[in-house]
């Protein structure tokens, strides 16, 4: 495979993942022009949430220090990359969006390297995403899932689009949006805070999610490739004391017959959990609902938030999940040096 074929498929793979990353990867970045950028590899970082490669180049004579953002580590992994493809060292001509202030950040969406070996496993992603391939059916809940992409309406701009279509604000809503900013430290994203429920199924569109029904009679445990873990309480408890809040929420589940039924309540305060600075808080609520169809090839998946503070109304939001056993789960820690580098000091 050349090496203009491996800028090719690295490009399109990002393009995948960007809708992820749309709660702060876009803003304040030009997405209308291309640059091009000619270095050294200085670093090479291969952590969560986003992989980023650091690059040396002249500007005007002067060494400069571009901040590169990748897809996360699980996406760059599926697509044959390894925390060695690039080293300190080797030049690379990259083609980036970068900020539009002159910032030397940016987004990379494609990287050429005499002898890089990656991309052939963008096949497989595409694949994942696009829910292709012979499966077989599922006979649970238990397993691996990802989001039917072709099922899903897209929205421009990623979660950010698709928040925005959804929700009806307060006046308290629209506040705290109109005076949030993205790129500061204000967003959670940059601490490693994570997004609590009912994120994760809604992530499910790059995000595998993994459902451990073996201790069922007790507790449901729902794990995603971003790093967080559910554990959803099957025993017949109820929520705690409303001043016992958690960042993820406290969970409890039935079946419902053979529907699994999750409430979750007692979250913690959090900035901007859709990503489009909306806060949320105590009266956060959630009902998620699970279901396999009859036939095994698809789950039903759907969710009720509501929020009175922030939401004017129930947000309902309906997903259909496909069976992936064929996927292995990659997880990963988010690492706050990397979650907070495109921060504007």
């Amino acid at each position: 495979m050349s090496v203009l074929r491996h800028m090719t498929v690295f490009a399109a793979a990002f393009v995948l993942a960007t809708p992820v990353s749309a709660h702060h990867s876009d803003a304040g970045v030009d997405l209308e022009t291309m640059v091009t950028i000619e270095g050294t590899v200085k670093e090479f970082a291969w952590r969560n949430p986003h992989v980023y490669v650091i690059v040396e180049s002249l500007q005007s004579g002067e060494p400069v220090d571009w901040e590169l953002q990748m897809g996360p580590v699980h996406f760059q992994t599926r697509m044959g990359w390894t925390r060695d493809s690039l080293l300190p060292g080797e030049r690379v001509s990259i083609q980036a969006n970068v900020f539009a202030n002159g910032r030397p950040y940016g987004l990379l969406r494609s990287l050429e390297k005499e002898g890089l070996s990656v991309g052939e496993g963008l096949a497989a992603v595409i694949a994942a995403q696009e829910g292709e391939g012979d499966t077989p059916p599922a006979e649970s809940l238990e397993g691996i899932w990802r989001m039917n992409l072709n099922k899903m309406k897209r929205y421009p701009g990623g979660f950010d689009g698709f928040y925005h279509a959804q929700m009806t604000l307060t006046d308290a809503g629209l506040a705290a949006q109109a005076a949030y900013d993205p790129l500061s430290a204000e967003n959670p994203e940059s601490t490693c805070a994570g997004r609590p429920t009912p994120s994760m199924l809604d992530s499910t569109q790059i995000y595998m999610m993994e459902i451990d029904l073996s201790q069922q009679d007790e507790v449901v445990i729902i794990r995603g490739e971003e790093g967080h873990t559910r554990m959803v309480y099957m025993d017949g408890r109820e929520h705690p004391d409303p001043s016992e809040r958690f960042a993820m929420g406290h969970s409890i589940g039935w079946w419902q017959d053979d529907t699994l039924v999750v409430d979750t309540a007692n979250f913690e305060d959090h900035r901007s959990p859709y990503q489009i600075g909306v806060p949320s808080g105590g009266q956060k609520h959630v009902i998620e609902r699970y279901r396999l169809a009859l036939d095994g090839t698809y789950m039903d998946a759907m969710y009720i938030l509501e929020d009175p503070e922030y939401l004017a109304r129930p947000l309902v939001i309906y997903h259909e999940l496909l069976p992936s056993p064929h996927l292995e789960m990659i997880y990963g820690e988010c690492d706050e040096v990397n979650a907070g580098r495109w921060v504007q000091e």
